[in-house]
């Protein structure tokens, strides 16, 4: 099989096609998938820098982390699935090949009115806000939500599954462009955000003095203390990125007077069993609005997998708006 391989560390340069051994015939619970299409993500980038090995018993040197395409053959336990079924999802890494064996409980039959390009935008993106936004942050009601960096993959798709739920949402972007866009997706407000985060202001102006119920953090850093100052009582604060660093100073008497929960979470390091439960509570919740056409991917760009290298400088250019996609032919 060709597969996207990282021969040394580093740059963009540093990505090839390479031929390497199918994988092994599936047993047992495992899934064998031809890959149609696969998502791009900052955490690709990473990897390709060395910075963000995968879990043991993945190669370091094939990305992918979500993919779409056609089941070839299935192990012996599994019943839900048959080859030539189309399905998507997740995985800790690999998915940049033309075939990746996966657990079967880690997939999920694609909607008819999705091509697999369309469906590879989606797994890491809508699973990942589902899981921080629903099943850990609890939002309900009608509570509000405030998106970091949502005109990101991952953000776009927090905007409309909670637009979906009926919750309003306001989202931060460094772009006043990126917003606009975003409202086109039903971002109900917007607040641009300067290299120096000063943004509590606006948010408590934007809820009469209130705070946001829940914030999904895909950037970090200084953002933290702004967070913290722009929660509502009993707030809840979902840790998913680091793009603007790993440190943060902040008044620890901010969360214990307003009891705020703070939860740090990540996708691709969860045990197996973990992952088939986000798995799991995406198709019962995500995927029926995706086949409805209510929530929909946003693909920024498209690439063969041959053009890896431009797919990545693509998307270290921070000009994307949504999900970069490898097609595999």
């Amino acid at each position: 099989m060709k597969a996207v391989y990282i021969k040394e560390f580093g740059g963009a340069e540093n990505l090839e096609i390479r031929e390497l051994p199918d994988p092994p015939k599936p047993e047992g619970d495992e899934v064998l998938v031809r890959v149609k299409a696969a998502g791009l993500n900052r955490a690709d980038l990473l990897q390709r820098r060395g910075h963000y090995p995968p879990p043991a018993g993945y190669s370091p040197n094939i990305p992918g982390l979500e993919f779409a395409g056609e089941v070839v053959e299935t192990g012996s336990n599994v019943a839900d699935l048959k080859a030539g079924e189309r399905i998507f999802g997740i995985t800790a890494g690999e998915a940049q090949a033309e075939f990746l064996k996966i657990d079967h409980r880690l997939l999920t039959k694609i909607p008819n009115n999705l091509t697999f390009t369309e469906a590879a935008a989606i797994p890491e993106a809508f699973i990942t806000a589902h899981d921080a936004v629903f099943t850990q942050g609890g939002i309900k009601g009608e509570e509000t939500l405030l998106v970091h960096a949502v005109g990101s993959g991952v953000g776009l798709a927090a905007l409309q599954l909670a637009e979906a739920s009926g919750h309003r949402v306001i989202g931060t972007s460094r772009t006043e462009d990126k917003l606009e866009r975003c409202r086109e997706f039903g971002l109900d407000d917007g607040i641009v955000v300067a290299r120096e985060p000063n943004f509590a202001e606006d948010i408590l102006a934007k809820t009469g003095g209130r705070g946001i119920d829940v914030i999904l953090d895909l950037v970090g850093g200084a953002y933290f203390e702004q967070n913290l100052k722009s929660l509502a009582m009993k707030g809840r604060l979902l840790l998913v990125g680091m793009t603007a660093g790993s440190s943060a100073q902040f008044n620890l008497g901010i969360a214990l007077s307003k009891r705020l929960t703070l939860i740090g979470t990540v996708l691709r390091a969860r045990s197996t069993e973990e992952k088939a439960n986000a798995t799991r509570a995406f198709a019962i919740s995500v995927v029926p609005l995706l086949a409805a056409g209510s929530v929909k991917p946003n693909i920024d760009k498209v690439f063969d997998f041959h053009d890896v290298a431009a797919a990545h400088e693509h998307l270290e250019s921070n000009e994307s708006f949504g999900k970069v996609v490898l097609e595999f032919s």
